[in-house]
């Protein structure tokens, strides 16, 4: 089983601050565009850097094209800015359970854990390091908001890694991956390729916010009975 979490409001909460200030403010140092706060451009829960970006930008007259040819900008910088100011210890961000959700589940024969997160990936790997659950995680695996920023594509792209057959696209398959998130978008890019969703409330929304999930978790000890029944363990 391949089971692809989320980060922000999945496993850890509250961490998105120096996130979000790292790249309004590579926003500004590229497009010379002033931002203030993401929540005025409607909800950043569960949309990938690259979405944030370019709704910012569209809504500050930005044309599409000059998006298009400064997106690697805005993500080296925004990679660059978050190192700098990510806290050195984010571990009391991390939501509770989790670290032992994870060691259970790592000790378990043919499981796979791997990250899906609209994070930029080094983003991402700096974020979990500092709270101190990266290591659960295996480089050259996962989907990353710098891999598309259509969310949906995300698992299809995570399932090719980690795949087998290097060079003959043989992906993992549809029924032995599960995604682990906390908003309605990872349910969507879930069931848009075709994957389940089981879905936590330690996010922003609430379970009937979730119901479209295959299943939804409201504790970290729900969390672990549901992927327990679904691996059978």
């Amino acid at each position: 089983m391949l089971l692809l979490f989320d980060i922000d409001g999945t496993l850890v909460q509250g961490a998105s601050k120096e996130h979000a200030r790292a790249l309004m403010q590579a926003l500004h140092n590229v497009h010379g565009v002033s931002t203030n706060t993401i929540s005025q451009h409607g909800s950043a829960a569960g949309r990938t850097d690259g979405e944030i970006a370019r709704l910012i930008l569209l809504d500050a007259g930005v044309s599409a094209e000059r998006i298009d040819e400064r997106t690697d900008d805005v993500e080296a910088e925004c990679c660059r800015l978050y190192a700098t100011i990510c806290p050195p210890d984010l571990s009391p961000m991390v939501v509770d359970g989790i670290p032992q959700t994870l060691e259970w589940l790592s000790g378990l024969e043919d499981v796979q854990l791997a990250l899906l997160t609209g994070n930029f990936e080094p983003v991402a790997r700096v974020k979990l390091r500092a709270a101190g659950i990266g290591h659960w995680f295996p480089l050259q695996q996962g989907g990353f908001g710098s891999d598309s920023e259509d969310r949906s594509m995300l698992p299809p792209i995570a399932r090719r890694r980690a795949g087998t057959g290097a060079g003959l696209g043989i992906s993992w398959p549809r029924e032995g991956t599960l995604v682990i998130g906390d908003t309605p978008r990872d349910i969507a890019c879930a069931h848009a390729d075709g994957v389940r969703c089981l879905a936590v409330t330690s996010g922003p929304h609430g379970e009937g916010e979730l119901a479209a999930a295959d299943a939804v978790a409201r504790s970290s000890a729900e969390l672990r009975a549901e992927l327990a029944a679904l691996l059978g363990v």
